[in-house]
């Protein structure tokens, strides 16, 4: 499901717009929204390179908390939990409708549940004003959906290097930044092109790309292989699962699909906008 897409406000985080991973300019404010006191700092993206340490690994980072959403007499969560620890890759699984979208856009701050709480490093993130979750996505938290949102007038490495940008990084360090991104994710020879002139894979994985220049210190991706055919989709969750725990980032990745699911460390399934742990076979 594409954030363009998502009910009750995707958009004011920046998604429909090129990505929330930038975060929400229009509403957050990108030159007073605070971007570099805000978290962006903290998660890295003003100070930390491509080798901030994001802490011990192993402790929880992010929790639903008895989530309950509807849109109008919708419901789409009830009573949903979840909990991420640092560094870990969880897979929400569901059929379509099933809730795990929205789960998603409520722990990422883009849509508030009704009741519950969403845990953020001990602040609740229904707490906090717009501007701070808006702060807080820029600096803190990645994005990779469906379609990329990718921004068509910059070139890929521009896209890559706008959540820097937004940060107040300067033009060249941001650039530095992004091209080593481009490059760790095999699409340096696109960095010059714009989003109309590469393939779906390549078009992706700079997304993927765009999502890690900050180093944050959880990544969302919502159905990140969806447009794609399977040997692209496979090297995108390669490439986006080694990435992030080479940085020890926790990714929360929603996908119906199993050979996707298989990449992360535990699944959550949700059916009926209810959570439950899948457990593994050893």
């Amino acid at each position: 499901m594409s954030a363009a897409t998502a009910p009750g406000g995707a958009a004011t985080g920046g998604a429909a717009t090129g990505g929330a991973a930038t975060g929400g300019a229009a509403t957050g404010g990108a030159a007073t929204g605070g971007a570099a006191t805000g978290g962006a700092a903290t998660g890295g993206a003003a100070t930390g390179g491509a080798t901030t340490e994001q802490g011990p690994t192993g402790a929880e980072l992010l929790a639903a908390e008895d989530l309950h959403r509807a849109f109008g007499p919708t419901p789409a969560l009830v009573g949903a939990s979840l909990a991420v620890r640092a560094g870990e890759v969880v897979a929400v699984m569901g059929p379509s409708g099933s809730g795990k979208s929205t789960l998603l856009h409520c722990l990422a701050g883009i849509v508030r549940p009704d009741s519950g709480r969403v845990i953020y490093r001990g602040s609740d993130l229904s707490a906090m004003s717009d501007r701070e979750r808006s702060a807080l996505r820029r600096g803190q938290f990645g994005f990779v959906f469906q379609f990329g949102q990718l921004v068509p007038e910059l070139t890929c490495l521009e896209n890559v290097a706008l959540p820097l940008r937004l940060a107040r990084v300067a033009r060249r360090e941001a650039e530095r930044r992004a091209t080593d991104w481009l490059g760790r994710l095999e699409v340096a020879e696109v960095a010059g092109k714009r989003p109309g002139e590469v393939s779906g894979g390549q078009g992706q994985r700079v997304a993927v790309a765009r999502a890690l220049v900050t180093v944050p210190r959880v990544v969302f991706a919502d159905e990140p292989t969806g447009a794609l055919d399977s040997l692209n989709g496979e090297r995108v969750m390669r490439l986006l699962t080694g990435a992030a725990r080479e940085t020890g980032a926790a990714v929360v990745l929603v996908t119906h699909e199993a050979r996707v699911a298989a990449y992360s460390d535990r699944e959550v399934v949700v059916r009926d906008g209810r959570t439950r742990n899948l457990e593994r076979a050893a």
